[in-house]
């Protein structure tokens, strides 16, 4: 079925070219890379307690334009979760960097799946801090 609108022509489409046509745009629907902060669970090998925010061309171009090296999620940790795994998520001028505590040697692989699944991140590198071990906080949270 076709009708004249505004001097163009619309074709009505059937449900299953509806229905195909659809399935086809999804392909561009890819997230956006996203800062945040996480909580991991060792036990179910995931993470839980995901926070975040997609970074956009304008964020990076709001930072520079203010010589802010970092884009961060605003939301923080509180303490008593300092003895659940955690780590943040930030962007970093040109790249992203995951900080994480001691907690997380030996299971980079598996939190690069995680970090892909929950936060699209490109490219990465992992940075490790005292502050992210377990039982740790900034001075002022203990």
């Amino acid at each position: 079925m076709q009708r004249e609108n505004s001097g163009f022509t619309m074709t009505a489409l059937s449900h299953t070219e509806k229905e195909a046509i659809m399935a086809d745009m999804k392909s561009f629907d890819e997230p956006m890379p996203a800062v945040g902060i996480f909580w991991y669970d060792p036990e179910e090998h995931d993470f839980f307690g995901v926070y975040k925010k997609e970074l956009t061309p304008k964020m990076i171009e709001e930072a520079a334009d203010k010589g802010l090296p970092y884009i961060n999620y605003q939301r923080l940790h509180r303490q008593i979760y300092t003895k659940v795994p955690r780590g943040r998520v930030a962007w970093n001028i040109d790249h992203f960097i995951v900080f994480v505590g001691n907690w997380a040697n030996g299971k980079e692989d598996e939190l690069t799946a995680l970090l892909d699944k929950y936060f699209a991140l490109p490219y990465f590198e992992f940075r490790y801090d005292e502050h992210w071990d377990l039982g740790h906080g900034w001075s002022g949270d203990l």
